[in-house]
């Protein structure tokens, strides 16, 4: 389960996504440096080998510890790239193939523009096919995917169903999981409406509904995907003004439930898991600025739960002490998210001491937001003090002891319970 909105207005492109994943998961900011003519003729992603290209762009991606590909990601030429599970008709239940999140890769390190992105996408998706598993312990857990791409000037949705597609430009947009293409697109895969119609999706009557012909409708259903869909682009429509802040406020929305995380339903942008049928949970959140003038400007958790999270400034380039990146091949397991988890899970259940920490937060975000609109940013200071808010965090939940209450709490016990026996089972 997934969100991510765009909106071009005055000029400027932004991009924004929620990763919804399981609890446990890992997932790092991992820098994937440029390439210019190395030699490895081929690439291993997540269980397909496939042509590696000599010359790639540097990456910011927002990684699960166990994939090749990311969830989300912005690269130096200023694309960013969200996908989305979709539950199609032609989702491949056996076999392995490109995930969406390699998919998302190969367009961010392949791709000049949103547009050179989508042909890459599309490309590998129709030489290659999507499929496999795609959850970190729930490996029966397969989907096909939807893509926002976006650079400073655009914006495309690409939905996929197989190795079938569609694709819209658009001004502004949002998606979650389902589909939101329907009669209108841009370009499609060469005779969709009878590969459609051969595969039984479509009965020919009528104008071809991409969404109609494709959709399950069940998953969606069940994982609120129409609702948190609806709270964006409603918050679109009624004229939401893009920018760090109130970006950082769309991802963080819990609707009328507000704190109350029991009665959390999945139909909410800042999703928490507690449930068997609520088993997913926000665990990394991006924001992007892309403008024509200047180099793409990040703010990322790299945390769980992005209303718990500090959303700090992340450059896209290498070597920027204090900040939350790690390099691509090291250790992603002991990446800042796994050190911050204890806080995040702390928060959920200690009122007092979750106001603090998003008071202290709040201000210091702030900072962050307004620094990022100036020319020269300091990356280095903004680092340190990021990296110094979270480690204060952290000291300060390692020094007492707190008893989860409630359901909710014993969901979360039982949950981690099952995770250790797991891993003395692996490692004994």
């Amino acid at each position: 389960m997934c969100d991510t909105l765009f909106i071009h207005k005055d000029g400027v492109s932004w991009f924004a996504k929620n990763s919804d994943r399981e609890p446990d998961e890992p997932q790092a900011l991992v820098w994937l440096p440029p390439a210019q003519g190395d030699g490895p003729a081929t690439v291993d992603a997540t269980y397909l080998t496939v042509a590696q290209q000599s010359r790639r762009h540097g990456v910011l991606l927002s990684q699960p510890s166990w994939l090749w590909g990311g969830e989300m990601g912005v690269n130096t030429q200023g694309v960013a790239i969200g996908n989305e599970a979709v539950f199609s008709r032609l989702v491949d239940r056996h076999g392995q193939a490109l995930l969406g999140m390699d998919l998302l890769r190969l367009g961010l390190e392949r791709g000049g523009t949103a547009r050179e992105a989508l042909d890459v996408i599309v490309w590998h998706l129709q030489q290659h096919g999507q499929g496999g598993p795609a959850g970190y312990r729930d490996k029966g857990f397969r989907y096909d995917n939807s893509f926002l791409i976006a650079d400073p000037h655009e914006g495309w949705v690409l939905e996929t169903a197989g190795r079938l597609w569609a694709a819209k430009k658009v001004q502004a947009w949002a998606l979650s999981n389902c589909y939101s293409l329907t009669t209108e697109f841009d370009l499609c895969s060469p005779g969709l409406p009878d590969e459609a119609k051969r595969l039984g999706c479509w009965s020919g009557r009528g104008d071809f509904n991409f969404a109609q012909a494709f959709d399950t409708r069940l998953y969606a259903f069940v994982g609120g995907a129409h609702r948190r869909r609806a709270l964006n682009t409603d918050a679109i429509a009624c004229g939401l003004e893009p920018g760090w802040a109130a970006l950082a406020a769309r991802l963080r929305d819990h609707g009328r439930h507000a704190d109350d995380f029991s009665a959390h339903d999945n139909r909410q942008v800042c999703l928490h898991a507690g449930s068997l049928l609520r088993p997913s949970q926000t665990t990394a959140s991006l924001i992007a600025r892309l403008a024509p003038d200047s180099g793409p400007r990040v703010a990322a958790t790299g945390t769980s739960a992005p209303c718990l999270s500090l959303f700090q400034p992340v450059p896209l380039e290498p070597g920027q002490p204090g900040g939350p990146v790690v390099a691509s091949g090291s250790r992603v397991g002991d990446c800042l998210w796994s050190r911050f988890e204890p806080v995040h899970q702390r928060a959920l259940f200690d009122a007092g001491l979750r106001e603090l920490l998003r008071v202290e937060r709040d201000g210091l975000e702030a900072a962050f937001f307004n620094t990022l609109q100036q020319a020269e940013p300091d990356w280095s200071l903004m680092g340190r003090q990021a990296r110094d808010w979270h480690q204060r965090w952290q000291e300060r939940v390692q020094a007492s002891v707190f008893h989860a209450p409630g359901r909710l709490g014993a969901w979360w016990r039982a949950r981690a319970g099952r995770e250790k026996a797991q891993a003395q089972a692996c490692f004994p």
